[in-house]
């Protein structure tokens, strides 16, 4: 196979509004835009890879958007030349250009993937191990706020056919409780409940949590403390489910995560968790470990959805709690692309690459190239 060389590398930034006004997590932080890095690599015969890295805002975890094009003005001289379909001596090249800064390389990374896909006519999807047949499920994002209105949201979502609900809590014990007890009143056997903290909460506020809720609701408790010493003494306090994500950063905290028997699983985050490449190594783990994991990215537009799509239909039905559509959680289109979620569920698409085409016109002018 003839070999590509990347020769330019285009960073492109764009704002997305959060679609729903005002975006609450924990300790008060409140999100209504999201600064996007999207980046096209360019090989010498004209061919285009596309990858996305849109961090939460710059106190979710240790990432920040103007640190993503930083980190790329870093990294991306190095890269000129390589061949991109090369994915693992690409993240090389990268660790040894800059150290860390997964949300840098994120973009790259999955650029890279495209570009691979498109050079041999292939879905990403199957070359990071081959689409199941399954259509995956699609879990909401029931941002913190009044238990009422929680519940209501809930509905909404279970109306148009999710099985899945990611409820936000992180606030006074009591009201946190209400809160869950409220987003799981109607539920429905079939259906899958994640209480996600973002860290929020202290190991008491947890406990205190925890005893006041009626017996016998059936969810699981998301990344209830900050720090991973806090997480496991919880976790040996109480008989609940619990996941990482926001600690669950990269390989290293993943194979300490099962040597620890930290969990019952975790959460990938693309762009948080260093692109596809990475994503593809710490599946096998998750799944070598026996862990449901869902995956998602922090936020994000279209081309971050389909670094999520592709991903996520590579994993077992069984290893898999769910996928985030992150598009619903911005009010701007940056790409075309042939998906759909019917019913809940969702499938990567069958065209070459990720499998969606930017759209320039909403991506402006780079503003940085390298060549």
């Amino acid at each position: 196979m003839p070999k590509l060389k990347i020769t330019g590398i285009d960073v492109f930034q764009v704002d997305l509004p959060y679609s729903g006004g005002v975006y609450r997590l924990s300790g008060g932080r409140e999100y209504r835009t999201f600064d996007a890095t999207i980046v096209r690599i360019t090989t010498h015969d004209g061919l285009e890879g596309w990858g996305e890295s849109t961090p939460f805002g710059s106190n979710y975890v240790a990432a920040h958007a103007l640190g993503v094009r930083s980190g790329i003005a870093e990294i991306a001289p190095s890269l000129l030349g390589h061949d991109p379909r090369r994915v693992d001596r690409i993240n090389d090249a990268m660790d040894a250009a800059l150290i860390g800064h997964e949300h840098a390389k994120t973009a790259i990374d999955v650029a890279c993937w495209d570009l691979f896909g498109k050079s041999v006519g292939l879905p990403v999807c199957e070359l990071l191990g081959g689409r199941t047949d399954v259509r995956m499920p699609v879990v909401s994002s029931i941002y913190m706020g009044d238990p009422k209105d929680m519940r209501r949201r809930v509905a909404e979502h279970r109306a148009i056919g999710y099985l899945c609900h990611s409820v936000k809590i992180g606030g006074d014990p009591v009201e946190d409780a209400a809160r869950i007890a409220a987003s799981l009143a109607d539920k429905k056997p079939a259906e899958y409940f994640i209480v996600d903290a973002n860290g929020g909460m202290s190991v008491e506020s947890a406990l205190r949590m925890l005893r006041l809720l009626p017996p016998g609701l059936d969810f699981v408790l998301e990344q209830p403390c900050p720090t991973w010493r806090e997480c496991i003494s919880l976790r040996r306090r109480t008989d609940v489910p619990m996941i990482f994500d926001e600690l669950a950063m990269g390989d290293a905290s993943i194979a300490q995560l099962v040597a620890d028997d930290a969990a019952e699983g975790f959460g990938i985050k693309v762009s948080k968790n260093g692109g596809l490449t990475r994503g593809r190594r710490q599946r096998d783990i998750g799944v070598a470990a026996g862990y449901s994991m869902t995956v998602m990215d922090t936020v994000g537009s279209e081309i971050a959805f389909a670094g999520v799509l592709h991903l996520g239909q590579t994993f077992p039905e069984k290893n898999l709690r769910c996928v985030l559509d992150c598009r619903t959680l911005v009010s701007l289109q940056t790409a075309e692309g042939d998906v759909e979620v019917v019913r809940g569920r969702v499938e990567a698409p069958d065209t070459p690459g990720l499998g969606i085409t930017p759209k320039l016109e909403v991506l402006g002018n780079p503003v940085a190239s390298y060549s």
